[in-house]
């Protein structure tokens, strides 16, 4: 038996909602339709999948599975959908903004070069969201960082390896050391570390301020409130009232770009050569084995 994207968005809906009244307003129909639509979609399945009370409404087990596997279908026919609608057309690369300036100033006219090179719209999104565009189908490819970006299910390419620094406020005392510890920077009373989220949700515990971008952390480092670590090369949009002292100990960051791994698409394995040979130039990529990820996208 074969189920319709229609129905199962229905489904989704309301399972969401928990309420058909809501449910029917997010889709844009009346409600009895959409009651009806449910209806037909048990008695098909010969299964109940929502329990209806006065109290209003609960997802029975069998309903906990079809949501679960109804919006992946989902997200994967949106994903598809986006592809196809891109395919031939451009790239899109997903960056964190405020980060990799240096290497994306360097691989786009890089890429350029390539043979079957395509147009690349770059996005620029926040902490965390490349993974989501790109399991979306909403990109290409992205620009990640380990260990602070998720990347599993996806083929990447190492492409630079760097120390990362602390971004403090210029007339700090500590800006004027040549180098800084992680137990240096965890106790300094009148800095906080500032508290980026966790990809997992909500934010680390800490006295720290609680920061979404770039434009508002570096708010807090001018005005003395916060401090930061970063990869060296994110120090692009460093203000004059910033200063960037080198941590020895932080745990070394590697930039990565990513991509899914079912793609076929040469313009995109254009771009993961053009990535690595711009990694390599910059004296900071370190690449431990032969580019082959590249030539895996057939």
């Amino acid at each position: 038996m074969d189920l319709e994207t229609r129905e199962l968005r229905y489904f989704v809906t309301v399972a969401e909602e928990l309420h058909f009244g809501r449910a029917a307003e997010r889709l844009g129909m009346a409600q009895p339709p959409l009651s009806r639509a449910i209806q037909r979609l048990e008695r098909r399945l010969g299964a109940v999948l929502l329990e209806r009370d006065r109290r209003g409404v609960a997802l029975t087990p069998a309903g906990e599975v079809l949501l679960r596997e109804g919006r992946a279908v989902l997200d994967a026919a949106t994903a598809a959908a986006n592809r196809v609608r891109r395919a031939g057309g451009r790239i899109v690369l997903a960056v964190k903004a405020g980060a990799d300036h240096e290497l994306l100033s360097r691989l786009l006219p890089a890429y350029r070069d390539e043979p079957g090179a395509a147009e690349v719209e770059v996005l620029l999104c926040g902490i965390g969201e490349q993974a989501a565009l790109l399991r979306e189908g909403r990109a290409d490819a992205a620009l990640v960082h380990r260990p602070f970006d998720d990347v599993a299910g996806f083929d990447v390419e190492e492409l630079l390896v760097e120390e990362q620094v602390a971004v403090l406020p210029a007339r700090h005392p500590l800006a004027r050391r040549a180098t800084l510890t992680m137990a240096e920077i965890a106790d300094v009373p009148d800095l906080p570390l500032a508290r980026w989220p966790r990809l997992e949700g909500g934010y680390p515990p800490g006295p720290g301020p609680e920061v979404r971008d770039q434009a508002q952390v570096s708010q807090l480092i001018a005005l003395g409130l916060a401090l930061l670590v970063i990869p060296a090369s994110s120090r692009a949009w460093q203000w004059a009232e910033h200063a960037g002292v080198p941590v020895v100990d932080a745990p070394p960051v590697t930039t990565l770009i990513a991509w899914q791994p079912h793609s076929r698409s040469q313009a995109l394995a254009g771009l993961v050569r053009a990535a690595v040979r711009v990694g390599e130039e910059t004296g900071l990529g370190v690449p431990q084995h032969p580019a082959m990820s590249a030539g895996s996208i057939k």
